[in-house]
Protein backbone atom coordinates (compact mmCIF):
# COMPACT_ATOMS: atom_id res chain seq x y z
CA UNK A 1 0.00 0.00 0.00
CA UNK A 2 1.57 3.55 -1.17
CA UNK A 3 1.50 5.66 1.66
CA UNK A 4 1.27 9.74 1.52
CA UNK A 5 4.19 11.85 2.21
CA UNK A 6 3.89 14.15 5.20
CA UNK A 7 3.08 17.30 4.93
CA UNK A 8 5.70 20.19 5.31
CA UNK A 9 4.91 23.01 8.17
CA UNK A 10 3.07 25.00 5.91
CA UNK A 11 0.61 22.07 5.42
CA UNK A 12 0.99 21.86 1.51
CA UNK A 13 1.47 17.84 0.68
CA UNK A 14 5.25 17.60 -0.96
CA UNK A 15 5.56 15.83 -4.20
CA UNK A 16 8.12 13.89 -6.21
CA UNK A 17 8.46 16.43 -8.96
CA UNK A 18 11.03 19.21 -9.55
CA UNK A 19 8.78 21.41 -7.49
CA UNK A 20 8.00 19.73 -3.99
CA UNK A 21 5.12 22.13 -2.59
CA UNK A 22 3.92 23.24 -6.15
CA UNK A 23 1.29 25.54 -5.25
CA UNK A 24 3.42 27.35 -3.24
CA UNK A 25 6.53 27.31 -5.26
CA UNK A 26 4.19 28.87 -8.42
CA UNK A 27 2.71 31.71 -6.01
CA UNK A 28 6.38 32.54 -4.80
CA UNK A 29 6.53 34.58 -8.25
CA UNK A 30 4.07 36.66 -7.21
CA UNK A 31 7.20 38.83 -5.57
CA UNK A 32 8.82 38.55 -8.90
CA UNK A 33 6.27 40.79 -10.15
CA UNK A 34 5.36 42.64 -7.24
CA UNK A 35 8.92 43.86 -8.14
CA UNK A 36 8.63 44.47 -11.59
CA UNK A 37 5.08 46.47 -10.59
CA UNK A 38 7.03 48.77 -8.05
CA UNK A 39 9.17 49.40 -11.05
CA UNK A 40 6.35 50.55 -13.15
CA UNK A 41 4.06 52.21 -11.18
CA UNK A 42 7.12 54.41 -9.63
CA UNK A 43 8.38 55.59 -13.30
CA UNK A 44 4.80 56.44 -14.25
CA UNK A 45 4.53 58.69 -11.46
CA UNK A 46 8.04 60.15 -12.39
CA UNK A 47 9.46 58.97 -9.58
CA UNK A 48 12.97 57.26 -8.78
CA UNK A 49 12.91 53.19 -8.44
CA UNK A 50 14.65 52.27 -4.81
CA UNK A 51 16.96 49.67 -6.73
CA UNK A 52 18.19 47.83 -4.05
CA UNK A 53 14.71 47.43 -2.29
CA UNK A 54 12.36 46.38 -5.82
CA UNK A 55 15.78 43.78 -6.41
CA UNK A 56 15.42 42.47 -2.33
CA UNK A 57 11.71 41.83 -2.95
CA UNK A 58 12.18 40.26 -6.56
CA UNK A 59 15.15 37.78 -4.32
CA UNK A 60 12.04 36.60 -2.00
CA UNK A 61 10.04 35.51 -4.90
CA UNK A 62 13.62 33.61 -6.32
CA UNK A 63 14.53 31.99 -3.17
CA UNK A 64 11.02 31.16 -1.98
CA UNK A 65 11.06 29.63 -5.52
CA UNK A 66 14.36 27.54 -4.83
CA UNK A 67 12.55 26.81 -1.45
CA UNK A 68 9.15 25.48 -2.30
CA UNK A 69 10.65 23.64 -5.37
CA UNK A 70 13.77 21.52 -5.63
CA UNK A 71 14.69 22.63 -2.18
CA UNK A 72 18.20 21.99 -1.90
CA UNK A 73 20.42 21.84 1.14
CA UNK A 74 21.14 25.30 0.74
CA UNK A 75 17.53 26.39 0.25
CA UNK A 76 16.98 28.50 3.25
CA UNK A 77 19.90 30.54 2.83
CA UNK A 78 18.50 31.81 -0.94
CA UNK A 79 15.06 32.06 1.16
CA UNK A 80 15.98 34.00 4.28
CA UNK A 81 18.92 36.43 3.00
CA UNK A 82 16.52 38.71 0.46
CA UNK A 83 13.81 38.49 3.57
CA UNK A 84 15.88 39.35 6.41
CA UNK A 85 17.49 42.19 3.84
CA UNK A 86 13.96 43.84 3.17
CA UNK A 87 13.66 43.96 6.96
CA UNK A 88 16.33 45.32 7.63
CA UNK A 89 15.89 47.72 4.29
CA UNK A 90 12.43 48.92 5.96
CA UNK A 91 13.21 49.55 9.00
CA UNK A 92 16.39 51.43 8.43
CA UNK A 93 14.57 53.78 5.61
CA UNK A 94 12.46 54.59 8.85
CA UNK A 95 15.05 55.46 11.12
CA UNK A 96 16.63 57.62 8.21
CA UNK A 97 12.66 59.24 7.63
CA UNK A 98 12.52 59.82 11.28
CA UNK A 99 15.69 61.01 11.86
CA UNK A 100 16.12 63.82 8.89
CA UNK A 101 19.02 61.74 7.34
CA UNK A 102 19.74 60.10 4.31
CA UNK A 103 19.90 56.56 4.30
CA UNK A 104 22.97 54.49 4.55
CA UNK A 105 23.90 51.36 2.84
CA UNK A 106 25.09 49.84 5.94
CA UNK A 107 22.39 50.69 8.26
CA UNK A 108 20.41 47.88 6.77
CA UNK A 109 23.71 45.41 5.24
CA UNK A 110 25.40 45.52 8.01
CA UNK A 111 22.18 43.93 10.38
CA UNK A 112 21.43 42.13 7.31
CA UNK A 113 24.33 39.89 7.22
CA UNK A 114 24.27 39.74 11.31
CA UNK A 115 21.31 37.87 10.79
CA UNK A 116 22.28 35.64 9.03
CA UNK A 117 24.86 33.99 11.42
CA UNK A 118 21.61 32.19 13.07
CA UNK A 119 20.01 31.44 10.10
CA UNK A 120 22.86 28.89 9.13
CA UNK A 121 23.78 28.14 12.36
CA UNK A 122 20.34 28.08 14.68
CA UNK A 123 17.88 27.90 12.29
CA UNK A 124 15.07 27.93 15.18
CA UNK A 125 16.88 31.11 16.40
CA UNK A 126 17.25 32.17 12.88
CA UNK A 127 13.55 32.49 12.65
CA UNK A 128 13.13 34.38 15.62
CA UNK A 129 15.30 36.58 15.07
CA UNK A 130 13.81 37.59 11.64
CA UNK A 131 10.38 37.64 13.71
CA UNK A 132 12.20 40.49 15.62
CA UNK A 133 13.74 42.62 13.08
CA UNK A 134 9.97 42.54 11.30
CA UNK A 135 8.33 43.47 14.75
CA UNK A 136 10.78 46.17 14.38
CA UNK A 137 10.40 47.41 11.21
CA UNK A 138 6.16 47.18 11.53
CA UNK A 139 6.88 49.87 14.54
CA UNK A 140 8.72 52.04 12.99
CA UNK A 141 6.51 52.32 9.76
CA UNK A 142 3.93 53.03 12.23
CA UNK A 143 6.18 55.39 13.99
CA UNK A 144 6.26 57.38 10.54
CA UNK A 145 2.80 57.02 9.77
CA UNK A 146 2.02 58.88 13.37
CA UNK A 147 4.02 61.49 12.11
CA UNK A 148 3.23 61.59 8.79
CA UNK A 149 -0.93 61.91 8.27
CA UNK A 150 -0.52 61.52 4.27
CA UNK A 151 1.36 57.85 4.53
CA UNK A 152 -1.09 56.79 6.55
CA UNK A 153 -3.99 55.30 4.65
CA UNK A 154 -0.66 53.14 2.76
CA UNK A 155 0.81 52.13 5.54
CA UNK A 156 -2.62 50.64 6.68
CA UNK A 157 -2.99 48.57 3.94
CA UNK A 158 0.29 47.41 3.78
CA UNK A 159 0.33 46.54 7.46
CA UNK A 160 -3.69 45.20 6.86
CA UNK A 161 -2.48 43.06 3.94
CA UNK A 162 0.01 41.37 6.41
CA UNK A 163 -1.90 41.01 8.87
CA UNK A 164 -4.25 38.98 6.91
CA UNK A 165 -1.56 37.09 5.41
CA UNK A 166 0.30 36.17 8.40
CA UNK A 167 -3.68 34.93 9.96
CA UNK A 168 -4.49 32.89 7.12
CA UNK A 169 -0.78 31.44 7.01
CA UNK A 170 -1.19 30.19 10.81
CA UNK A 171 -4.12 28.82 10.65
CA UNK A 172 -3.32 26.66 7.75
CA UNK A 173 -0.31 25.10 8.79
CA UNK A 174 -0.08 21.47 9.74
CA UNK A 175 -2.22 20.66 12.17
CA UNK A 176 -4.19 24.08 12.13
CA UNK A 177 -7.93 24.40 10.93
CA UNK A 178 -7.39 25.45 7.54
CA UNK A 179 -5.06 22.67 6.33
CA UNK A 180 -5.32 20.84 3.94
CA UNK A 181 -2.67 18.94 2.30
CA UNK A 182 -4.25 17.60 -0.95
CA UNK A 183 -6.31 21.47 -1.63
CA UNK A 184 -4.93 23.32 -4.10
CA UNK A 185 -6.26 26.39 -1.15
CA UNK A 186 -2.86 26.77 0.83
CA UNK A 187 -2.68 29.35 3.32
CA UNK A 188 1.28 29.39 2.83
CA UNK A 189 0.87 30.70 -0.72
CA UNK A 190 -2.01 33.44 0.33
CA UNK A 191 0.82 34.63 2.17
CA UNK A 192 3.01 34.66 -0.22
CA UNK A 193 0.16 36.98 -2.43
CA UNK A 194 -1.13 39.43 0.02
CA UNK A 195 2.49 40.14 1.69
CA UNK A 196 4.06 40.97 -2.07
CA UNK A 197 1.02 43.15 -2.24
CA UNK A 198 2.33 44.71 0.89
CA UNK A 199 5.90 45.18 -0.07
CA UNK A 200 4.16 47.13 -3.44
CA UNK A 201 2.02 49.45 -1.46
CA UNK A 202 5.05 50.50 0.94
CA UNK A 203 7.36 50.92 -2.12
CA UNK A 204 6.41 54.91 -2.71
CA UNK A 205 7.21 55.19 0.75
CA UNK A 206 11.22 54.08 0.42
CA UNK A 207 13.07 57.00 0.06
CA UNK A 208 16.12 57.19 -2.30
CA UNK A 209 18.33 60.42 -1.23
CA UNK A 210 21.26 59.72 -1.31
Amino acid sequence: MDIDPEPHPGCERAGDGLLVEPVSAVTSLAYVVAAVVIVALLRRAGRPVPHAYVVLVAGIGVGSVVQHGPDPAWSDVVHDLPLVGVLCFVAADGVAVLAGRPRRWWWWVAPTAALMVPVLVRPRAGDLAQVGVAVVAALLVLERARHEPAVRLRVAWALGLLAVGGLVGSLSRTGAPLCDPSSLFQGHAVWHVLSAAALVALAPLVTTRR
